[in-house]
């Protein structure tokens, strides 16, 4: 029934999708009063992985294929493409930690920091929508260099980070004091813009498929910035090794979904 439907609207399914795992990760709020950061750090370990496999199988290598079958420059589309998608997530991170500078407000220095996350969180939800938007755009355009199973699978992965991420902005606004009810709406709220940016990004694929390559691998660089900057450096807090055998299962189970389906 799912493959019967327009690409449109398989877009819009795999990006509410992603917004109800976020809102499912911040809905831990009712139940938790803090972290458990042990489990925390295994899921955001996986996570990690399906998000870099998931980059490759689902964004970078259909961007190579788009190149290749039109003639395109594959470093003017697949390579600075990817390197801005990087650049919006380091620098993303730089203008929120200036803007909310930790110093000057250092009585309540913990509640900055939260506020900092959640900022944080909601800016990489923005090309983690338009991932899965041009993932299902690119079916819409006649090239078979994705497939639903490849597109629903990136929703798939996106989503599972989702709840941790969810978890991790309601949590906290908990713990100084913000309300049980406002927490989950906040840490609902982060995940608002992946569905929107999910449909603009969809519709600038159908009306502008000239620049299909660039937009998937930006999705795909700002992906891996993800990855490194937040996911791979909270998963190491309780211990490397298990860390890095999560993130390689992660990476292997998705790349076998990406690969078979």
């Amino acid at each position: 029934m799912y493959e019967s439907l327009a690409p449109i609207w398989q877009c819009v399914i795999g990006a509410l999708f992603c917004f109800l795992c976020t809102t499912t990760g911040a809905s831990l709020v009712f139940f938790f009063r803090k972290h458990n950061e042990d489990k925390m750090s295994s899921i955001l370990a996986l996570a990690g992985g399906i998000m870099i496999a998931s980059s490759f199988f689902s964004l970078l290598s259909p961007a190579i294929e788009t190149c290749e079958q039109n003639d395109l420059p594959i470093y003017l589309f697949v390579a600075i493409g990817f390197l801005v998608g990087g650049l919006f997530i380091v620098l993303s991170n730089k203008i929120l930690d200036k803007f909310f500078n930790l110093e000057k407000f250092s009585k309540h220095k913990t509640f900055k920091k939260s506020v900092i996350f959640v900022g944080s969180i909601t800016f990489h939800n923005i090309p983690e929508g338009m991932a899965v938007g041009v993932a299902f755009g690119s079916l819409t355009l006649g090239a078979d260099v994705t497939t639903i199973g490849a597109a629903f699978m990136l929703a798939f992965g996106i989503g599972i980070q989702n709840i941790p991420e969810g978890a991790a902005v309601a949590l906290p606004l908990k713990a100084q004091g913000i309300s049980t009810r406002k927490s989950f709406f906040i840490g609902m709220l982060s995940g608002i813009v992946e569905p929107i940016f999910a449909l603009l990004a969809f519709l600038l694929c159908v009306y502008v498929s000239s620049i299909l390559p660039f937009l998937l691998s930006f999705a795909a660089g700002a992906m891996v910035a993800v990855a490194c900057c937040e996911l791979i450096p909270e998963s190491v807090k309780n211990g490397k090794n298990k860390a890095t055998i999560l993130l390689t299962i992660g990476f292997f189970v998705m790349a076998l979904l990406d690969t078979t389906l």
